[in-house]
């Protein structure tokens, strides 16, 4: 079973810095991308960061140039660290893995979530 656990959220005044650490866990998954998002009250959930198999990462208008995502593939883990802090920043962030999950003698395309992680940023 595969499954992402998220770490690092918190409360942070504006200016200030956050990690956010997401680790899969499961075996026969091939990961190919991971990515934040993150979901403010009463609001859809955005794409934050993506960082693909080839390590080409990309970044939301609204945190580009704060934000840096990176990913360790021996550990399975992506991380996010969030620099200049801002109260808009305040949502729950999820992480997110695609790729290909062996089922027997082949493999079928899956997209898993983490529960999340809340970041509130105060002014």
């Amino acid at each position: 079973q595969v499954q992402l656990e998220e770490s690092g959220g918190g409360l942070v005044q504006a200016g200030g810095s956050l990690r956010l650490s997401c680790v899969v866990s499961g075996k026969d998954f091939n990961i190919n991308t991971m990515a934040w998002y993150r979901q403010a009250p009463g609001q859809q959930r955005d794409l934050v960061a993506s960082i693909n198999s080839g390590s080409i990462a990309s970044y939301g208008e609204s945190v580009q140039g704060r934000f840096i995502v990176s990913r360790d593939y021996r550990k399975k883990m992506v991380s996010l660290q969030m620099n200049s802090l801002k109260p808009e920043d305040t949502a729950v962030y999820y992480c997110y893995a695609d790729g290909l999950l062996q089922i027997g003698p082949g493999h079928r395309a899956m997209e898993y979530w983490g529960r999340g992680t809340q970041v509130t940023v105060s002014s």
